[in-house]
């Protein structure tokens, strides 16, 4: 009997196959759970994930919408949250971040701590992930709420660097955010030049809009793709 990967595990094995994943971002304030079998049914792509959270979200819409997506999806759905009421036990997996681009201690540890209760009494796989929020040439929300400044795209060394000591520290993910709704996406060469650095997975998302921009993430060398603003209509 084949042995079942976890989900981190799925990621890591895709890393090193250089197979290509495609996580769709939904933001629960933003989705009708109600519509849920149209926005399957319509999607003009085939995602390997879904990835549920937002910088802000109503009390109770994560644990709706997670449950509305259990009910038609086999499609593994993971916690993106933006602080820690934003967590379901309906789900399967949860990127626990750390915004370590930032000095805000709410957002590297305070918020962490605050969901270790809710964490432990549920079966969610749990996957430290470094998250680091590169500018894409507007405020996003992140920036608002996390209240940190977002590493310049000019700052390669230092985004690669950032990436490099979220590594040491364990991290299992490093996530290049340029916001939901960036202008513009992480640029290939600081993909590049993180993906070429680490030897863990790198996720790339924010502004990520067509095919083209999809393709070039992934030649740069991210391993997962995440696109949300552009299925929200």
């Amino acid at each position: 009997m084949p042995e079942v990967l976890s989900y981190l595990e799925d990621i890591q094995q895709a890393f090193v196959e250089n197979r290509k994943l495609l996580a769709i971002l939904i933001d629960p304030d933003k989705f009708d759970e109600k519509q849920v079998d149209d926005f399957f049914q319509n999607l003009p792509c085939e995602p390997t994930h879904i990835l549920v959270g937002g910088s802000t979200v109503e009390h109770g819409r994560t644990c709706a919408v997670v449950s509305a997506i259990k009910l038609v999806s086999r499609l593994p759905v993971i916690l993106f949250p933006g602080d820690f009421s934003q967590i379901s036990s309906e789900a399967d997996a949860l990127l626990f971040l750390s915004l370590i681009s930032g000095r805000n201690p709410e957002f590297l540890i305070e918020q962490q701590v605050r969901s270790v209760e809710k964490i432990k009494s549920s079966d969610l796989e749990v996957i430290p992930t470094g998250y680091i929020l590169i500018d894409g040439g507007r405020e996003t929300s992140v920036q608002k709420v996390s209240k940190t400044i977002p590493i310049d795209q000019k700052e390669v060394k230092l985004v690669v660097n950032t990436a490099l000591a979220g590594q040491y520290s364990g991290k299992q993910l490093i996530y290049l955010e340029a916001g939901s709704g960036a202008e513009y996406p992480v640029s290939a060469e600081i993909i590049k030049a993180v993906s070429s650095t680490l030897e863990i997975p790198v996720i790339v998302g924010g502004g990520i809009r067509t095919p083209q921009q999809m393709h070039n993430a992934y030649k740069s060398g991210a391993t997962m793709v995440v696109m949300g603003t552009a299925f929200e209509k």
